[in-house]
């Protein structure tokens, strides 16, 4: 039995948490699968209910959130972006205190960490970050449960994130890299390069577990021998139109093709947290092939719908991961 105890802990970004706290929901995420696909009852969470707040909308995150408290026998109240008065008629301090006195829980999805920093700073009952602009927390988990399924293991593993590095993606995955012992790579346009300062602690977090943080420009480098190469949209949520045709030239050379792909071992994955523009098949990717004439951006169809693409079952195991989370942040009900 795990010595790990999370009862009462917020999770707002993984630089909280020990390897062995992470390692704890990596392996409570896979146990919750597993109950699952045997149809096996979770629900010792009965009567407790817990807010999700959405200033930012997500397909996953909130039907993640929803069927895994479901299944643990929660209550879910949902407030979407016109749902709440958070930050407008009502600071997050009060918010905090109301939702705090009436909930279990808060999920928090939206811009600024200090957001959801002071969500918690000022609630009694555990918060979740489901995303802000500098950190993606419960998709890591997810992410790397996806990788130690596909791995057998997640310590010596090559991990290469093509794209814009320096927001919720690319940082998170940076920090849970080197807390887990993978050697983490960007590889991307030098601007878009994680922030020095993280960089400096994530390669602390390196030395104490075995990994390593590479930044680089060279696409043959930085795949070269990736065990798992992952990507995200180039415009993040929030970010203005006009930014598209700076993104799209600067990063066209790191998007994920048949050539990186191959340049990788034979047995890489490749990874995205969602949605994807590969295809034509979105308003947003037919708006921008109408303006820029591309019929894939990030990643290519080509090897979105290859046999290494593992991000259906990346996104299958955000429930998995939120449920692990909520359950080892909350206590069970006593009836």
């Amino acid at each position: 039995m795990s010595s790990v105890d999370l009862t009462g802990r917020d999770f707002l970004t993984l630089k909280d948490f020990t390897k062995e706290e992470i390692e704890y929901l990596i392996d409570l995420s896979a146990e919750y699968k597993a109950k699952k696909r045997n149809g096996e009852r979770v629900d010792e969470y009965k009567g407790k209910n817990v807010a999700l707040i959405f200033e930012k909308t997500s397909t996953r995150t909130r039907c993640s959130f929803e069927v895994a408290a479901h299944d643990l026998g929660m209550g879910t109240t949902y407030l979407d972006p016109k749902g709440s008065q958070i930050g407008k008629k009502e600071s997050i301090a009060d918010t905090a205190r109301v939702l705090g006195s009436m909930f279990d829980g808060i999920e928090y999805r939206g811009f600024e960490q200090k957001i959801v920093e002071e969500l918690a700073k000022y609630s009694k009952v555990p918060v979740w970050n489901g995303l802000t602009n500098e950190y993606h927390p419960t998709q890591m988990i997810a992410d790397m449960l996806t990788v130690k399924e596909t791995f057998g293991k997640l310590e010596g593993l090559k991990f290469v994130y093509m794209g814009d590095a320096r927001y919720n993606m690319g940082n998170s995955l940076m920090i849970a890299c080197t807390k887990l012992g993978l050697h983490f790579v960007a590889c991307t346009d030098a601007k878009y390069f994680p922030d020095q300062e993280l960089v400096d602690i994530c390669k602390g977090y390196a030395k104490e577990s075995g990994g390593s943080v590479t930044l680089t420009e060279n696409v043959t480098e930085g795949t070269k021998d990736a065990d798992v190469i992952y990507t995200d949209v180039w415009v993040s949520m929030g970010e203005p139109e006009s930014v598209w045709e700076e993104r799209i030239a600067a990063l066209q050379p790191y998007q994920v093709n048949k050539a990186a792909m191959d340049n990788a071992k034979e047995t890489a994955v490749f990874m995205h947290c969602l949605p994807a523009f590969h295809d034509l098949k979105t308003t947003i990717g037919k708006e921008i092939y109408e303006k820029f004439g591309l019929t894939e951006m990030e990643v290519t169809d080509e090897v979105f719908e290859s046999k290494n693409s593992v991000v259906f079952e990346e996104a299958e195991n955000r429930m998995h991961s939120i449920k692990a989370i909520m359950a080892a942040t909350l206590k069970k009900s006593s009836y």
